[in-house]
């Protein structure tokens, strides 16, 4: 109990850490799909524990190896994680606000893989030395830190977008499949090791085909189009599931247990490649540099809190009311989409200064995908070409 609770506290750390070193780091045209690797990889650790656990279970269920195992390799991705970060460098951000601006500027030659003169380079550490200038910097503690966050331009509706939309993430209703999918599945005899590993398989392969939408449709339109498919699958699962299959013995009606096998990997494909992965990068964009750390801390907070509210009630209710509890999550579901349309700014293609320039000039959501940076920039990205390498004024001219 003691070792789930320190592992707990530093994956939650990590869920934190992580998209925002990723967000922080990344050039504006791949940051999205970047981001979303946070996700990617999560799963594969999942999928891979679910394979590992059906392993110790069939070669040694019948000794302390069959949890042994699993929980040992554990340290191997944590070893992996533990060194390899300690050749990475500062995000580029983080630097400048500290001082060390020659760092900052490094750093972004790397990954935008420009040299030092390169026009982009230059408009990047502009950006980010006027965002950090226009911020206040008042010192008086972490209280007064925290309670001034709230005070930044727009800062509660960002704060409350975010922990909405993380909220919403468990709200979609997948772990609803995880962790009820073994029953589901034995309607048809298959074996809950053999569901789990099923069910992550397509959780992990699914999340590529994430990783191309977010670059090429943006947030917007994939969150929207995500929450309409799921709230399709939810809708016809829990009509199936409710109306035809026979809950105490499903064994006795395959058909209707096939069509909830169906529906719940479709399900799994609209999840795992639009609110799976996107929320992690949306959330890495929304906030300004100086509160980023506190306000995507918030927002992770709510998302392992609704994780936890949904694994503890979840018997319950659906003990209580069976698969009509879909509903509920298909209700979740189009009201996620509706908060995406009216609320969430599109960040395709936008340096995070402009983004946080979007939420302070109040920009409509609805029309955010069409609002233009200021003159200055888009000027200096018609001169990028004359200043550096060729990819990168590509990779300008393309946002």
């Amino acid at each position: 109990m003691i070792g789930r609770l320190i592992a707990g506290l530093g994956v939650g750390a990590l869920s934190l850490l992580v998209p925002m070193y990723q967000a922080e780091t990344a050039p504006p045209w791949i940051r999205g799909a970047l981001v979303c690797t946070y996700q990617l990889f999560i799963t594969l650790g999942i999928f891979l524990a679910a394979c590992f656990n059906y392993g110790t279970y069939t070669h040694q269920r019948d000794n302390s190896g069959s949890w042994r195992i699993v929980v040992g390799l554990g340290w191997a991705w944590t070893l992996i994680l533990g060194l390899g970060i300690l050749l990475f460098p500062e995000t580029p951000r983080y630097a400048y606000r500290h001082g060390r601006i020659q760092e900052a500027k490094e750093t972004l030659c790397k990954v935008y893989g420009a040299p030092a003169n390169h026009y982009s380079i230059h408009i990047q550490m502009e950006e980010i030395e006027n965002k950090l200038r226009s911020e206040t910097h008042n010192s008086g503690g972490i209280v007064r830190e925290f309670t001034g966050m709230f005070k930044a331009p727009r800062m509660p509706y960002r704060i409350a977008l975010g922990m909405t939309l993380q909220a919403f993430q468990q709200l979609t209703g997948a772990n609803y499949f995880f962790y009820y999918g073994t029953t589901i599945f034995r309607s048809v005899q298959i074996d809950s090791f053999v569901t789990q590993m099923i069910l992550n398989g397509i959780n992990f392969g699914t999340t590529f085909i994430g990783l191309y939408l977010i670059e090429h449709y943006g947030r917007r339109k994939s969150l929207i189009a995500g929450s309409a498919w799921m709230f399709v699958c939810f809708m016809i699962f829990a009509s199936v599931g409710h109306f035809s299959l026979n809950i105490d013995r499903p064994e006795l009606t395959p058909p209707p247990g096939i069509a909830l096998i169906v529906f719940a990997c479709l399900f799994i494909l609209g999840y795992a490649t639009t609110w799976g992965p996107m929320i992690w990068t949306v959330q890495a964009e929304i906030f300004p540099s100086r509160y980023r750390a506190t306000a995507m801390a918030l927002s992770t907070a709510s998302n392992w809190t609704w994780n936890f509210l949904i694994a503890f009630f979840t018997p319950f209710i659906t003990s209580a009311i069976d698969f009509r509890y879909g509903y509920v999550f298909a209700g979740c579901n189009f009201a996620a989409a509706v908060i995406v349309y009216f609320f969430l700014i599109e960040g395709q293609g936008k340096t995070l200064e402009e983004i946080d320039t979007m939420y302070v000039q109040h920009v409509a959501p609805w029309n955010s995908s069409k609002w233009d940076p200021p003159a200055s920039l888009e000027e200096g990205k018609k001169t990028s070409s004359n200043a550096g390498t060729e990819t990168a004024a590509e990779h300008l001219e393309a946002t």
